[in-house]
């Protein structure tokens, strides 16, 4: 079933998600078709008439004073989206050309930036026949929209530069020609439209957001599972703890990981923890494994991941909402309102939104990050892991390293990704003789923020994977029935470490799973967990 863009419906990130992954068919309800028509109506009036409008009497950017004649519009059009398409760098994935061109149709869809409609429907046919331009991903601005992506779209739909096309690379035109498509002929404001708008930026951030969504509601299974492995205390999760704290996120966050572990047998109360603190100061004997480093409180990694999550949980939110807001946004210049016959310049172009949208994805990534890395040190590390053998290695340490050598790539990524969390959406520079003397970087937060969802989750993989080898450790047996689907999930790609491998292709395929949208099936707690069962901690002891 296809995605149909309709004028008095918002469009949802999940829409063009699946649209651009899934290569669903793209359609315009006929309300659109007729605003679009309306828009473009108006503005060949005002042309007709005489008026004066930027980017279809007059050339653009640092030529804004210089007058265009409308006999020349043809030619103003290609020659400024060929001037534009500056961008360097690897092409862009098919996903993500895919969801871009959707944003950029939703937008024009809007029938406010006087497109003609046989050119809107150029756009339809090229994602609809997956005819993808090749958009390099380095060199935009955010301002003025993402001019250069959005040039390579531009440019294929008039027959040049080069596209994807049945996995071969080919010219624009003869991607065009094999499609059956015919190439779009541009007037007056037409190649302005299709360029200049945040398209490029909220296709990148929109198909993240999604992995990333995903990825945290995982990782509080990923939290639980970490919790059990290293023996950790589940009244700190007690819902009555953070009736007093009234963050929404931090409930969501407790009240997960509280009802997920109603029925581990791996995590712990504080009463039991006392009682066996209590023996030990009377002098009366204890088997627990691990007794004499116990304490009566976790770490901070463990005890604080409601109050680490939550503001990720309520920043991915607020997140959610600006990138849904800008898609479906006009926002280009000038803009044509049919429904009050006037032409209007703005800066709706800007991408500051995005841009710090990004920042604030990239923020949130790097918090787990650091919160993962921490695990991983306490799995690791036999004075805080609550009676594991040392680095994980039960059988012939010293022999054998165990999984020593994976925190050498936790500590690395985790250095890099906090490195590149340094805000872009700030780094503004001066371009075009001052003209756009303000600009948002949108598409690189974006770029950023989707490299730092990668690292997030290679330093999340390598601490699943050690929770899975402290659980076999401990006895998995003990696993809650929320935890132990993703521990077999995980022990269908490595098995249990009783000698020294090589981890790198193991590491990668759970990274591709933790970003995949099969890592959604094991984030949602079953029908047992969503009420609280009596006397829960009492069941850890």
């Amino acid at each position: 079933m296809g995605l149909t863009i309709r004028l008095d419906e918002r469009v949802t990130l999940g829409q063009v998600a699946e649209a651009a992954c899934d290569r669903r068919p793209i359609d315009i309800d006929e309300n659109s078709w007729r605003r679009v028509a309306e828009s473009r109506a108006l503005l060949d009036k005002f042309v007709s008439d005489g008026r004066i409008i930027y980017g279809v009497t007059t050339s653009v950017g640092g030529f804004a004073d210089r007058f265009v004649p409308a006999e020349d519009a043809q030619q103003l059009q290609e020659n400024l989206i060929r001037a534009v398409a500056t961008n360097v760098g690897a092409y862009l994935d098919e996903d993500t050309t895919r969801a871009i061109m959707i944003a950029r149709v939703v937008s024009l869809s809007l029938g406010n930036s006087a497109i003609q409609p046989e050119n809107l429907q150029i756009y339809l046919d090229l994602i609809n026949a997956d005819v993808l331009p090749c958009i390099p991903e380095k060199g935009s601005l955010g301002t003025s929209g993402d001019l250069g992506p959005l040039a390579y779209i531009a440019m294929v739909s008039i027959g040049q530069w080069k596209a994807r096309y049945r996995g071969e690379i080919l010219d624009g035109g003869e991607a065009l020609r094999r499609a059956g498509i015919s190439p779009a002929q541009l007037s007056y404001k037409e190649g302005l439209a299709m360029i200049n708008g945040t398209a490029g930026m909220v296709g990148i951030a929109l198909l993240t957001y999604q992995s990333a969504r995903r990825l945290i509601e995982l990782y509080h299974v990923v939290s639980a599972l970490s919790i059990e492995g290293l023996a950790g205390i589940v009244d700190p999760f007690h819902p009555q703890v953070h009736a007093v704290k009234p963050h929404r996120g931090q409930a969501r966050a407790a009240d997960l990981i509280y009802r997920g572990l109603h029925d581990s047998g791996l995590a712990r109360a504080e009463r039991n923890i006392e009682a066996i603190l209590a023996a030990r100061r009377d002098g009366r004997s204890t088997d627990s494994a691990g007794a004499d480093k116990m304490a009566i409180e976790d770490a901070y990694s463990i005890r604080c991941t409601p109050q680490i999550l939550g503001p990720v949980i309520d920043s991915l939110d607020w997140i959610a909402t600006t990138i849904e807001n800008e898609l479906n946004s006009t926002s280009d210049n000038p803009i044509v309102l049919p429904d009050v016959g006037e032409a209007f310049h703005n800066g709706h172009f800007h991408g500051q939104y995005i841009a710090m949208a990004m920042d604030h994805l990239s923020i949130a990534l790097t918090t787990v990050t650091n919160l993962a890395n921490r695990r991983v040190d306490r799995f690791l590390d036999q004075s805080n892991s609550n009676g594991l053998p040392p680095f994980l290695c039960r059988e012939n340490p010293g022999l054998r390293l165990g999984l020593m050598g994976g925190q050498f790539m936790t500590a690395s990524v985790t250095a890099e990704t906090r490195a590149l969390t340094v805000p872009i959406s700030i780094q503004s520079l001066t371009t075009t003789a001052d003209f756009q003397d303000i600009v948002s970087f949108g598409f690189v937060g974006a770029r950023r923020a989707r490299e730092i969802l990668r690292n997030t989750a290679y330093v999340i993989a390598f601490e699943l994977l050690c929770a899975c080898q402290a659980a076999d450790i401990r006895g998995a047996d003990g696993l809650s029935s929320w935890t132990r689907p993703l521990y077999d999930r995980v022990r269908r790609i490595v098995p249990y470490l009783d000698r020294d491998i090589t981890l790198t292709d193991h590491l990668e395929t759970i990274t591709d799973f933790l970003l995949s949208s099969e890592a959604g099936d094991f984030a949602a707690p079953s029908d047992d967990e969503r009420e609280y069962p009596n006397d829960l901690v009492d069941q850890h002891r």
